[in-house]
C-alpha cells in the first residue's frame, strides 16, 4: 500500500463493517499500515458493566517533546437499507473522482490523511519531536470506552499531548475551509410532571398533568437562553419528546413526561442550567399543584480553545495550502475534543461533513488529498517552529 496516497488505505478502513462497538478489522489495518513507519502500537480494550467491550488504539512514534497527536474514530454509524444505496455501503468505490461509502466523510478518510501526512515528513528527515494518533472504536455510541479512557491510559503512563487535531468533519464546502475551535456543550433534560388520576368526567377530583407539562413546554420553549458570545450562537433549547402513554380516553392519566436537549455556550455550565430550569418547574407546579422533577445527562461542557498561537499556526498553514483563510467556528454537534481539551490546545480540521450519517455518504477523491497536502503541511510547521 503506497504511503504517498491516501486512497488505499482509506478503502481498506472502509470496508471493515466497524459500526459501534464493532472493530471488524479496522485498527488492524491501521496498525499495519503504521508499524511499518516505526510506530509504536497499543490496543487498548476498554469496558463497562453492561456495556460491550471497545477496542481502541495509541500509536506513538518519537520519544522527544513535544508530542503532536492526531485523534479520531474507526466506529461508524449504521448504514441503514443498504439496498437504498447506490453502491454497497462498505465497498468503498470511486465513481467520477467521488469516494462513496460509510465512513467517507466521518471519518475514516482523515485517519487515512493522518497516516500518510506522517509518512511523508518523516521521509523529510529526522522527527523533532513525537507523533501520536489516538484512535478509538467508540465515537458513534456513548462515547464511554474511547477516547476518554485512552487519555486516561496515557497519563498513566506519563504521556500528553501537547497539541491535538482532531479528524471530524468540519469544513463546510472544501477541505480546510473551517476550523472548529470550540464545541458548545449539551445536556439531555427530561421531565417528569405527576397529578392526581381521575375519570373524565369529574375533572375536578383529579389533577391532570398534561396541562402542566404543556404550560412548562411552553414556557422554556419560548424563553431565550442568552444572545450568544463572541465565539458562540445563542444557546438552544429544543423538546425531543413529549409522552402520556395513556391507552385509555376516559382516564385522566397520572404522569406525563417529555424530553429536551439543550447545546449551550460559554456562559452556562451544567449547573447553572439546571438551577434555572429547576426553578422555572417549581413556578409551574405552584401554580398547577403538580409535581415536577427533571433530571439531567450531561454529554459534554462548553470550550473553546482561545485563539493564539497555536491555532494560527493550523489557520496560516490551511490558508498557505487552499489559498483562502479558514473560518473560525464552535458550531455543530459534539466531538471526542470535549475531553481531548482537558489535556491539551485542540483544534478540529477534516473533510466537509454535508454527507455524514446519510445514505450514499461520500468525499471528493480531491478533497482527501488536499486533507492529507494540509496535514503534512501541518506537520512540517509544527516541528519547524512548536507553539507555546
Amino acid at each position: 500500500m503506497a504511503m504517498l496516497d491516501p486512497l488505499p488505505l482509506a478503502q481498506a478502513l472502509m470496508r471493515c463493517p466497524s459500526v459501534t462497538p464493532a472493530d471488524a478489522g479496522a485498527l488492524g489495518v491501521l496498525e499495519d499500515a503504521l508499524q511499518p513507519l516505526g510506530f509504536a502500537c497499543h490496543r487498548l480494550i476498554f469496558t463497562e458493566p453492561d456495556s460491550e467491550p471497545v477496542d481502541n488504539l495509541y500509536a506513538r512514534i518519537g520519544t522527544r517533546a513535544p508530542l503532536f497527536c492526531f485523534a479520531g474514530h474507526t466506529d461508524v454509524v449504521p448504514p441503514g437499507d443498504a439496498k437504498a444505496w447506490r453502491s454497497a455501503p462498505f465497498d468503498a468505490e470511486v465513481r467520477h473522482g467521488v469516494l462513496y461509502g460509510r465512513g467517507a466523510a466521518d471519518m475514516k478518510t482523515a485517519i487515512a490523511a493522518f497516516v500518510v501526512a506522517t509518512a511523508r515528513h518523516l521521509a523529510k528527515g529526522d522527527l523533532k519531536g513525537s507523533i501520536g494518533l489516538i484512535i478509538t472504536g467508540d465515537e458513534e455510541g456513548e462515547a464511554i470506552n474511547g477516547t476518554r479512557k485512552i487519555l486516561d491510559w496515557m497519563t498513566e503512563k506519563g504521556e500528553r499531548a501537547d497539541h491535538c487535531i482532531v479528524g471530524e468533519p468540519t469544513s463546510v464546502a472544501a477541505a480546510g475551509d473551517t476550523l472548529k475551535i470550540g464545541r458548545r456543550g449539551s445536556m439531555t433534560v427530561r421531565v417528569t410532571v405527576k397529578g392526581t388520576q381521575g375519570h373524565v368526567a369529574y375533572p375536578n377530583r383529579a389533577n391532570n398533568p398534561i396541562p402542566a407539562l404543556a404550560a412548562l413546554v411552553t414556557k422554556l420553549a419560548n424563553l431565550p437562553l442568552d444572545q450568544g458570545t463572541g465565539h458562540f450562537d445563542p444557546s438552544t433549547l429544543a423538546f425531543t419528546t413529549v409522552d402520556v402513554g395513556n391507552p385509555a380516553s376516559n382516564v385522566i392519566p397520572a404522569e406525563a413526561r417529555a424530553t429536551f436537549n439543550i447545546r449551550f455556550n460559554d456562559l452556562h455550565t451544567p449547573d447553572s442550567l439546571m438551577a434555572f430550569l429547576n426553578a422555572e418547574a417549581a413556578a409551574v407546579a405552584k401554580q398547577t399543584g403538580c409535581e415536577i422533577t427533571l433530571t439531567n445527562n450531561v454529554s459534554g461542557v462548553a470550550f473553546l480553545t482561545t485563539p493564539g498561537a497555536f491555532t494560527d499556526l493550523v489557520a496560516k498553514t490551511v490558508e498557505g495550502a487552499t489559498g483562502r483563510r479558514p473560518e473560525f467556528s464552535t458550531s455543530g454537534g459534539t466531538s471526542d475534543a470535549r475531553f481531548i481539551k482537558d489535556h491539551c490546545p485542540v483544534v478540529e480540521l477534516g473533510l466537509p461533513g454535508t454527507t455524514m450519517h446519510k445514505t450514499d455518504e461520500c468525499v471528493l477523491v480531491s478533497d482527501i488529498q488536499k486533507l492529507t497536502d494540509i496535514y503534512a503541511a501541518l506537520l512540517d510547521a509544527y516541528f519547524a517552529n512548536p507553539p507555546g
